[in-house]
This record gives structure tokens, C-alpha cells and sequence, in this order.
């Protein structure tokens, strides 16, 4: 009895650690890109109160970017801050689905059918976010645009557009210059690619793409001038010259920028604030 006991006592002790790890954000390491520190998730959560958005990029495949992400979104929530979720995953007329997950009024087996017709990516890899929002009832905003009019301005150009296809976004730009270029290199990792009207397309599709998510954004926090918004999005539209920048050139809204180390495209060594404000090590 006394080794059942023993037993017992030390599982218990062992599930308590684990349970006041997962709470205390022990997360990995965290490089504050400023000055070099290496930090965690609880040393930065005083600075992230302090701001209106805050991105935190993934590889859309990769479970320890999602996780990362819930670990964001919980410590905000914890620390008292009114949190909200915006998704690049879910298109802003799906809205009314998302506010039906989050009021209770729609089931997994449901919402799922409606997830699968916004985003490709295995549920499993975004569920835990999903249900800790759902619990404690944080709204969360589709951001992203109809897919056949991204598709379409990456295959034949924004100029192809017709005035009822315009008409569905909200005011976008759609200036692609080298610099752009170059950082659309980086972010996706498209290293060697030319000039070409291919190229240019696709990065005409990805400004379209960020200039409507920020403006989304910046609607929700206007209606909802005490929430924080952590926007969960692919690295290259959370990169600093991605949707942040899209959000500075409509508005003061402050904001921070947490990405993923990702090996060839952003890493330690060469990460700078033009980039972003953390880098989430591996």
C-alpha cells in the first residue's frame, strides 16, 4: 500500500509539473530580435499587453507553430487582456459561422464542414485553438479574401479583374516594387526567381491579400476599441512587410510581430527588426 501510495504521490507531483509548465508558458526560447535576449513566453506578455495587434506566424503544417500560437492567445487571455483571434484560415463571409462556433451554436462535426471550405490544412493542427476560444469565448475574425479572386489576380494579374470582382474587397493597393519583390523571395522562399509577369503576379496577389486582411483588422478595432487581436497567419503575410506594413500605411495602430525561426528564409544569425520583434527559436 505504502509503494501505491508512493506511486500515486509521485504521479501526481509529475502531472502538477507538467500542468504548471504548459501554464507558466514554457514554450521554448524566444529571441527578442532589439537587442539579441533570449527570453520566454512570460517575459514578453507585459509588452505584448501593450499593443492593439499581435502577429504570430506559422508554417501551416507544422504543429509547434500552432501551439505556439495557443500559448500566445492563453497568456493574453490570462493576463487579463480582452482577446480576440483574427484568421487568415477563415474568409470574412464566413463570419457568421465563426460567431456561431464561438456562441455554442454550431457542433464540431459541423464547424468542421465549414472549416474544410475555408482552409485545406488538417483540422487537428488548429482544433486546440479552435476549442480554447469556443471555451472561453473569444471572438475570432475572418480575414481572408474569396479564393477565386486571389487565384485570379496570381494567374493574370490584378488589372484583371472586373469592377464586380473589385467591388468584394474592401479599398485595396496593389503597388509591387522590386523591394517587395525581393522580400517575397525571402519569405516564401522562391530564391532565384526572375521578373517575370508570373512572379509579379504572384506578388500583386499577395499584397491584395494582405492590404484586405489589415483592413479587416483595423474594422474590428474600431467596433472594438478594447480587444487585442492576435492574428494567426502564414510567416509571409506576418512578416513586418507583410500585413503589419499594410496596417501602418492605414493606421497607428500599434503592434507587434512574433515569428517562427524558419531555417533558410529567417534565422537567428540574420533576423533583424525589419523582420520582426521576436523570433520564436526552434
Amino acid at each position: 500500500m505504502k509503494r501505491i501510495a508512493l506511486a500515486i504521490v509521485t504521479i501526481s507531483l509529475i502531472t502538477y509539473g507538467l500542468i504548471s509548465c504548459v501554464k507558466a508558458g514554457n514554450h521554448g526560447q524566444i529571441l527578442r530580435v532589439s537587442d539579441g535576449a533570449r527570453m520566454t513566453l512570460s517575459d514578453i506578455v507585459e509588452d505584448l499587453k501593450g499593443v492593439r495587434l499581435v502577429f504570430v506566424g506559422e508554417l501551416h503544417d507544422k504543429a509547434s507553430h500552432h501551439q505556439a500560437q495557443l500559448a500566445v492567445i492563453r497568456a493574453l487571455k490570462e493576463a487579463g487582456v480582452s482577446v480576440a483571434v483574427g484568421l487568415e484560415m477563415f474568409r470574412s463571409e464566413s463570419q457568421t459561422h465563426l460567431d456561431q462556433w464561438i456562441g455554442g451554436k454550431l457542433n464540431e462535426e459541423a464547424f468542421q464542414k465549414v472549416y474544410y471550405g475555408n482552409w485545406s490544412s488538417d483540422w487537428a493542427l488548429y482544433r486546440d485553438i479552435f476549442l480554447y476560444a469556443r471555451q472561453t469565448k473569444i471572438p475570432m475574425i475572418g480575414l481572408n479574401i474569396p479564393p477565386d479572386i486571389s487565384r485570379q489576380v496570381a494567374g493574370k494579374g490584378f488589372s484583371s479583374l472586373t469592377p464586380e470582382q473589385v467591388g468584394q474587397l474592401p479599398e485595396v493597393s496593389c503597388r509591387v516594387d522590386e523591394t517587395y519583390m525581393n522580400f517575397i523571395r525571402q519569405a516564401f522562399g522562391l530564391h532565384g526567381h526572375d521578373q517575370g509577369k508570373s512572379f509579379i503576379y504572384f506578388c500583386e496577389a499577395q499584397i491584395v491579400w494582405d492590404t484586405a486582411m489589415a483592413w479587416h483588422l483595423l474594422d474590428f478595432l474600431k467596433k472594438n476599441p478594447t480587444h487585442t487581436i492576435v492574428v494567426l497567419a502564414g510567416s509571409g503575410h506576418a512578416w513586418k512587410r507583410g500585413i503589419p506594413e499594410q496596417v501602418t500605411r492605414q493606421s497607428d495602430v500599434p503592434h507587434r510581430v512574433i515569428l517562427p525561426e524558419i531555417q533558410g528564409r529567417l534565422e537567428s544569425e540574420a533576423v533583424t527588426l525589419e523582420d520582426a520583434d521576436y523570433l520564436w527559436l526552434k
